[in-house]
């Protein structure tokens, strides 16, 4: 592959209809872009990217494409490529006027971030590069569920620099999956110039190495040559001959935003130079020269799309906003799966289990029975089953369709698990290995996972599961010790399971995978075969649902609120304390942390009135310190003593054992924290 195909039978074949449709919407794009300036002066509109000088690239991409059958993922930029793939001029007005009813987001999002669920636009958002992955993933499901889906994502060139790029490329290359990649190239990310961003200022050059990558560079402005490398990627695509990449090279006529000022640091000469090349006024001219337009029909159609925007933009100016009391409304699946039942939970009859088998038989049940699951992480698959054994066997019961590795690169798991749950039929269950490295997938966690329900109004959702092994007391050192749900208890949209044993790690296991919200699945790595977490095992129908603490040992003189590794210590160090001074302690497992069983904390606290809170992670913004703040706001005249909290030491963990129990929780802090509020 090499330079764009030259027009052949796909552009020859386009009737005058069709193609004076193009023509219509890309002149719809750019009265859009100019009439939400105007509106932006008025105060009616706060922000707007515009696509002048981007259109034809975008519709002579969209065109080759089956709306509401193949996906897409565009980017900001896309309002052509939105217009010629299925968006109304009604319902981009509606989100740029952030009112009700607006596909992508119904005013929750900021305009310009696309999405439409019967187009099967997945809702965007803002940070670059991250839509890369999550097209990668939904072509992945395309291609296990044997369909002819073709998956459609964009960029500019600056969002390329994103190492989320590379990895998307990779993984589509690797597995062949149907995905286009459109690059439009306008030589500046906001102010930075091409140059600085890319070695030989083309995405073309930096991605030949990839093996199975298919590759055009074209003309953005030139209708018949986008058309053509669209309709012969799309092709590759449906005949399972891999992803290509297209880069456009495109002109920016406006500024980045409405919030850049591009004269700052753009020559008036090439403002000019770009001006020139504006890719309508090149259509126009190819369409007279077909025979499809002429010069009278050129003002009559821009007079009637112009007139038909002003409309549109006047009757969703009187359209209602947003529902204020809706505002948390979409933040999680409005209902849980499974819901909170009966709390009393049964006697388990099965034989003894540890930890880490108790997970390994919660997915091979949850496998069975669905068999739109999926697992898959660094070292699942193969006969390893990952580096802690949870996965061992899976891929031999389940097949290497449904168990398999992924690279060496969390974001890549993440990213691809968001964009196999948008599907639909997917759950993903995804094994991150050591919570000290799920870092580089914070950005697809928080701002992409958690957010999708609620910037898109509760009409798109990823349910999955990110099993990670967290944890110290295992002589792991400073980068695979870490306790990480102090982090993820502060985003919203994200549920964050921390189990203390082998039951209710299967119970809790079995419920995530059932979810209707993404899980954070906590796992320590210190439990995964200790005696003392060990217990008989559940039944396959023993379902634990979420946020539901467990009242351990009960008491009525001090509560202790803990969770993961904190839990058997905390009811080593009550027994101590009760012996040594005569109390009653009530421990209690919270076994999840969102959604938090207040009540039961509560509860307890108001019959004790006095509490020690107990975890792993480090004091200074750790999860104990918001139930330590609910406690003083919600039984605060119930107190007889401080609150008092037990954690890990402001510090890394360290490897040398004397130095690693020196910075966690001991027993023996426990006991000395007891002790004090006994003598309160």
């Amino acid at each position: 592959m090499g330079q764009a195909p030259a027009a052949g039978n796909g552009v020859l074949s386009l009737s005058r209809e069709r193609l004076l449709d193009v023509y219509r919407n890309v002149l719809t794009a750019r009265f859009i872009d100019a009439k939400i300036m105007t509106l932006l002066k008025q105060g009616k509109v706060f922000f707007h990217i515009g696509g002048s000088g981007h259109e034809i690239a975008q519709a002579a991409t969209a065109l080759a494409l089956r709306p509401g059958h193949d996906w897409a993922y565009p980017y900001y930029r896309d309002l052509a490529f939105a217009i010629q793939f299925g968006y109304s001029v009604e319902e981009v007005m509606l989100e740029a006027l952030h009112r009700k009813g607006g596909p992508s987001s119904n005013g929750y999002s900021m305009p310009f971030h696309y999405g439409h669920k019967r187009l099967r636009i997945v809702a965007q958002s803002s940070p670059t590069g991250t839509q890369f992955l999550q097209a990668v993933g939904t072509a992945m499901g395309a291609m296990k569920d044997g369909t002819d889906e073709v998956v459609y994502v964009s960029s500019g060139e600056g969002a390329t620099s994103e190492g989320e790029f590379h990895e998307a490329i990779n993984w589509a290359a690797r597995g062949r999956y149907p995905v286009i990649f459109l690059v439009q190239n306008n030589k500046y990310a906001i102010s930075v110039p091409v140059a600085d961003q890319l070695a030989g200022e083309s995405v073309y050059e930096i991605v030949k190495g990839y093996k199975g990558l298919s590759r055009f560079r074209v003309d953005g402005g030139d209708f018949p040559a986008v058309f053509e490398a669209a309709t012969e990627a799309v092709a590759l695509a449906r005949s399972g001959e891999g992803p290509t990449l297209i880069e456009a090279d495109t002109v920016r006529l406006l500024a980045h935003s409405s919030s850049d000022d591009q004269k700052k640091y753009r020559d008036p000469k090439e403002l000019e130079e770009d001006a020139r090349k504006d890719p309508i006024p090149r259509f126009e001219q190819f369409l007279v020269a077909k025979g499809c337009l002429d010069r009278d029909a050129i003002g009559r159609i821009r007079r009637e799309v112009q007139s038909l925007v002003n409309d549109v933009a006047e009757r969703c100016e009187l359209e209602p906003l947003p529902d204020e009391s809706e505002v948390t409304r979409y933040v999680y699946a409005p209902t849980p799966a499974p819901p909170p039942g009966d709390t009393l939970e049964p006697e388990h009859t099965g034989p003894k289990v540890v930890m880490v088998d108790a997970i390994n038989h919660a997915l091979a049940e949850e496998m069975e029975r669905n068999p739109g699951m999926l697992i898959y992480g660094e070292d699942v698959g193969g006969n390893k089953g990952g580096v802690f054994t949870a996965t061992r066997g899976l891929v031999t019961k389940f097949g290497k369709r449904r168990v398999f590795n992924s690279p060496l690169a969390e974001a890549s798991i993440v990213g691809t698990a968001f964009g196999l749950a948008v599907r639909g039929n997917h759950v993903p269950v995804v094994e991150i290995q050591f919570g000290d490295y799920i870092w580089p997938a914070f950005m697809q966690i928080r701002d992409e996972v958690a957010m999708l329900r609620y910037r898109s109004y509760n009409e798109w959702s990823c349910p999955m599961v990110i099993r990670v092994a967290v944890g110290g007391y295992i002589h792991g050192g400073l980068y695979h010790s870490q306790s990480i749900d102090g982090f993820f208890t502060h985003i919203p949209g994200v549920r964050v399971v921390f189990p203390s044993n082998a039951a209710d790690a299967k119970g809790l296991l079995k419920t995530a995978c059932r979810q209707g919200d993404p899980v954070i699945f906590c796992e320590h790595k210190g439990l995964y075969r200790q005696s003392f977490a060990a217990s008989a095992e559940p039944s396959e129908d023993y379902l634990l649902p979420f946020g539901i603490a467990k009242v351990k040992k009960a008491g009525d003189d001090i509560t202790v609120v803990t969770w993961g590794m904190l839990v058997q210590r905390s009811l080593e160090a009550a027994r101590k304390v009760e012996e040594a001074h005569g109390v009653s302690i009530e421990v209690i497992d919270l076994r999840t942390l969102n959604p938090l069983d207040g009540e039961t904390v509560l509860r307890s606290v108001r019959k004790t009135g006095k509490v020690l809170i107990a975890h792993e992670d480090t004091l200074t913004g750790g999860f104990g310190a918001e139930i330590a703040a609910i406690i003083a706001a919600e039984a605060f005249e119930h107190l007889d003593a401080p609150v008092q909290r037990v954690a890990a030491k402001d510090s890394p963990i360290p490897y040398g054992p004397g130095l690693e129990n020196a910075m966690l929780p001991q027993e023996s802090d426990l006991v000395a924290a007891l002790t004090r509020l006994t003598r309160y």
